[in-house]
């Protein structure tokens, strides 16, 4: 009697781990940049999330460099930051300093 193992249960239950770090990362990251309490949209919270997806999409570039259609998606979430990052300087340049710093992102 041999046992056989249905390899797409397991990687389902992969799936789900790895989003459920995901959401446990996102938290944490929001709760490093939120301005108050209940604080999940303000630009200072999206660009964070923004530089920790596209942190996440360069490293996925390293094995796929023919994956044109991530790289576009990459190139869209870099403008939208670059926008937010646009807007925060107009309107709080001590706090568009300090999101630098923090992230490590050049001028």
């Amino acid at each position: 009697m041999t046992l056989e193992i249905d390899w797409s249960i397991l990687l389902l239950y992969e799936e789900v781990a790895a989003l459920a770090l995901v959401k446990e990362k996102k938290q944490q990251v929001i709760g490093d940049f939120k301005v108050h309490e209940k604080d999940t949209g303000s630009a200072s919270v999206q660009i964070a999330l923004l530089t920790e997806r596209i942190n996440g999409l360069s490293g996925h570039f390293k094995q796929h460099a023919k994956d044109h259609g991530s790289r576009r998606g990459l190139l869209v979430l870099v403008s939208k930051r670059r926008r937010l990052l646009d807007y925060l300087k107009k309107s709080n340049t001590k706090k568009y300093e300090d999101i630098l710093q923090k992230l490590n992102l050049r001028k």
